[in-house]
């Protein structure tokens, strides 16, 4: 499901837009290879005297008179915590702060498929420090809360606020006790651009068992391709201010063999630390991130 990232912030119910994304995503699995990931119960069993009536179908029970239990393929207790990048980078392109609204709405998603599967989640924002965290919970009232949070940074706009991608993560590798998943949504541009601090930070996680997915998003047709008209552009650094006049067709090339270097150092690492790292691309269907958390989720049981 494509969604154009500036009606989500002039509709901004996110309760409404995650539900009706993942139900459009569950639908199309059952017509895809995929059919076989389950975020719905399996089947219904009878209702045992004394056990827990929170999972008693009701609809079924007006029917026919009997009570029965919904029965789920995937009963875990898997922890899951969702980090977001909040610095000024992600607000680019500033016509509809793509980057930020496209992880805001991607994790929402997330985050709803995981209550919906009766995991605990918790969100994390950063910047060059941890701004605002949530508990680690798997209830319906503390999904409706992270969704408030999360539509207070939908609304936001963008400071001048620089990334220590690093620094936070090392901090967060000692907050997290329990083997939990890890989902990070960030352009991963650092302030010092240290590949090494970077992957060794993402290293500290995995070295606390932790399962990692790293969703890089990014704008492509200017980020990757420098795809801007061939005449001379100021270019701003959102998160330092600097400003430089430049011809784009004079360094294209240059540009985007840097670019691709340093994209490569991280790709190769995380291969190595058996990190998954997806490409996100804020043009780019949302289902392809959906899909990435189950292709993920299912294989850590």
């Amino acid at each position: 499901m494509v969604l154009d990232l500036e009606k989500i912030r002039e509709f901004g119910n996110l309760n409404l837009l995650a539900k009706q994304m993942v139900e459009g995503f569950i639908t199309g699995l059952h017509k895809s290879p995929y059919h076989g990931f389950s975020v719905e119960f399996a089947e219904h069993r009878l209702y045992n005297t004394g056990e827990s009536t929170k999972n008693i179908d009701w609809k079924v029970y007006a029917k026919t008179d009997r009570l029965f239990t919904k029965r789920y393929e995937e009963e875990t207790n898997l922890r899951c915590h969702i980090l977001i990048d909040n610095s000024s980078s992600m607000y680019y392109p500033v016509n509809n702060y793509g980057k930020i609204t496209f992880s805001v709405m991607a994790a929402s998603a997330i985050a709803y498929m995981l209550q919906r599967q009766r995991d605990a989640v918790g969100v994390t924002v950063f910047s060059d420090k941890i701004e605002w965290q949530t508990p680690l919970k798997s209830t319906s009232l503390h999904l409706n809360q992270i969704f408030i949070e999360l539509s207070k940074l939908l609304n936001a706009t963008e400071g001048s606020k620089k990334t220590s991608i690093h620094e936070v993560l090392n901090a967060i590798a000692l907050k997290i006790h329990r083997r939990s998943l890890v989902i990070i949504f960030s352009d991963m541009f650092d302030e010092k651009d240290d590949v090494k601090d970077l992957l060794n930070a993402i290293q500290h996680l995995k070295h606390h068992q932790h399962e990692v997915l790293l969703f890089h998003v990014n704008e492509s047709k200017t980020e990757f391709d420098f795809n801007f008209e061939d005449r001379p552009h100021e270019f701003i650094d959102l998160e330092t201010g600097e400003k430089v006049l430049l011809q784009p067709s004079g360094i294209r090339n240059s540009y985007r063999k840097k670019l691709e270097e340093y994209w490569q150092d991280i790709k190769i690492k995380c291969g190595q630390y058996k990190i998954d790292f997806v490409e996100a691309d804020i043009n780019d269907d949302f289902d392809k991130i959906l899909l990435a958390y189950l292709i993920k989720r299912s294989k850590l049981f």
